[in-house]
């Protein structure tokens, strides 16, 4: 369609305001919608905390009679069936929106193109696929959960100058700057959870939270595979759970000690859930049921390798950081200089000292 150098800046704008909650709105999208009327941008919302109410009629609300005769840009389909609250597509046509530019249709099947169809019939002209690559991008986890039933993963790696991610039995090895560490903090903050293995949680004993001033009600829910339930009650893990949720993630209740270590746990503040590590797709069709729609894979190598064999890595950001770890150190299971056929470099840059590289996998 003939877009116009304005609904481009527009849309990007909305784009940008739809990031802010990325995160923070459970199983709904973060949606950002702008008012636009006579050049000049009268409203502007992103979806609450929560994922209610929705990023249009708040901008509609904002905008109040100013919205009638104006264009609205959003980033999703506007939603057209009823849920805990009206479609949005209605409350569009009732303000009196006379266009609508969308970036990027919902494949939700209550929506998947109705919401356009009600907007059509009513009159207001629509047009859809302004940046929508960038739309798709803001929007994968939740496009992920929709149109493969599982969550995105994006694989996140500190890789050291000789291709190490770590020491054995040494904890956490530092092979980043603290530029590039305030970086995953606000990662995490993205992301509906983190994930990493046991042998990494008893390891390096971390927290997993984001910890940037301002940003530390932003932690995610933090996930562990811990086949017989081992994580230490006395880890950060545990005692951060009833400020931070973490769910353990167990691999089956046929050992003795089982039921003794999941009270123990439960009592802690732990959820635990059964379901076979050695299927991690089961495990991504669990949690996306639960409505997470975006999980950061942080470590160790073995959980890595076993998401990457099975395909399920959608996205890898790789670190990497100037100094050598040696001959006792833990092999990065992604090479920079050796990544599979199946993903892409689409991004590359200096934080501070260090390198980060980002690949997508090829669909």
């Amino acid at each position: 369609m003939g877009f116009t150098p304005d609904d481009r800046r527009f849309m990007a704008a909305a784009l940008s305001i739809g990031r802010r909650h990325q995160g923070l709105t459970g199983s709904n999208p973060s949606v950002g919608c702008i008012i636009v009327k006579d050049g000049r941008i009268g409203a502007r919302a992103v979806t609450a905390r929560g994922g209610r109410p929705h990023a249009e009629t708040q901008a509609l609300d904002i905008a109040g009679e100013a919205a009638r005769g104006a264009t609205a840009y959003v980033t999703l389909e506007p939603c057209s069936h009823h849920g805990r609250t009206p479609p949005c597509a209605d409350a569009l046509v009732v303000a009196g929106i006379v266009r609508v530019v969308v970036a990027v249709a919902d494949p939700d099947a209550r929506v998947s193109g109705r919401g356009l169809k009600r907007l059509e019939e009513a009159g207001i002209k629509v047009e859809t696929g302004l940046l929508e690559r960038e739309g798709e991008r803001d929007l994968s986890g939740y496009l992920s959960r929709q149109l493969k039933r599982r969550p995105q993963v994006i694989l996140k790696m500190a890789i050291s100058a000789d291709g190490k991610i770590g020491r054995h039995g040494a904890g956490q090895v530092a092979i980043t700057g603290d530029k590039a560490r305030a970086e995953v903090h606000r990662l995490r903050a993205k992301c509906d959870a983190i994930m990493i293995g046991i042998g990494t949680a008893l390891a390096d004993d971390p927290e997993l939270t984001c910890r940037l001033p301002g940003w530390e009600d932003r932690s995610p829910q933090r996930i562990v595979i811990d086949r017989r339930l081992d994580l230490p009650l006395g880890s950060r893990l545990v005692q951060s759970a009833r400020r931070v949720p973490v769910i353990a993630v167990a691999g089956s209740e046929d050992f003795p000690e089982f039921e003794a270590r999941r009270a123990a746990l439960a009592e802690a503040g732990v959820e635990v859930v059964s379901c076979t590590p050695d299927d991690p797709l089961a495990l991504l069709e669990a949690l996306a049921s639960r409505g997470i729609s975006s999980i950061l894979l942080e470590g160790g190598a073995k959980t890595a390798e076993r998401f990457l064999a099975a395909n399920l890595v959608d996205c890898a950001i790789l670190y990497s950081g100037p100094a050598e770890i040696g001959e006792d150190g833990i092999a990065a299971p992604l090479d920079p200089s050796h990544m599979p056929d199946d993903f892409r470099l689409v991004k590359t840059g200096h934080v501070g000292a260090d390198l980060r590289r980002v690949y997508e996998r090829v669909a």
